[in-house]
């Protein structure tokens, strides 16, 4: 008791990162359960979060833990499960890529600001990630859903200026008519 929910790499982060990271944990309401939705959803919660049930962090998409909220996005193939050691030789990229191109294919159906929250901490978890692997293929997933969305990715400085904690940095990026 007592330790937070999300893994140490996120309490390093601005206050801003760590609260946009922890807007796009909750999915949106009316996708299938085990769609493509879902299962990118849970493959982003195991880089961010601590699995409640299991006191740790997940560091692959298909390890049969983590229940349904955290649970295993894709199930490998049998010739692959050998042993906890070789969790590297399986190619996980792959088969995540392969749930990436499903979700593309059903963004019509899901709500515009999910697909935004979703979008920048993705983009934050595809900067910071400590986990070279893992850092590495959430920002190729950020390069698409940019282009998908036909913009420019932002700057990792780009990003740090934006979401610095400070109210006037943030501003200098936010639209007149959404500033409160």
């Amino acid at each position: 008791m007592g330790k937070p929910v999300i893994q140490d790499w996120v309490t390093e982060l601005t206050f801003m990162q760590q609260t946009v990271l922890l807007t796009a944990v909750r999915g949106p309401d009316g996708t299938p359960k085990y769609g493509p939705v879902k299962m990118l959803q849970r493959w982003f919660r195991r880089c961010v979060l601590v699995s409640s049930l299991d006191g740790e962090d997940l560091t692959n998409p298909y390890d049969k833990r983590g229940g349904s909220f955290m649970g295993p996005s894709y199930e490998p193939p049998l010739k692959h499960i050998r042993s906890a050691s070789a969790d590297h030789v399986l190619h996980w990229e792959d088969a995540m890529s392969e749930i990436v191109d499903e979700y593309l294919r059903t963004l019509d159906a899901l709500p515009h600001h999910y697909q935004l929250h979703l979008m920048h901490a993705v983009e934050i978890v595809g900067y910071k990630h400590p986990d070279k692997r893992i850092r590495s293929w959430w920002k190729s997933v950020y390069l698409r859903l940019v282009k998908d969305m036909h913009l420019n990715p932002e700057t990792e400085a780009a990003l740090d200026d934006r979401l610095s904690d400070s109210r006037d940095r943030w501003l200098a990026h936010a639209d007149h008519a959404t500033v409160a």
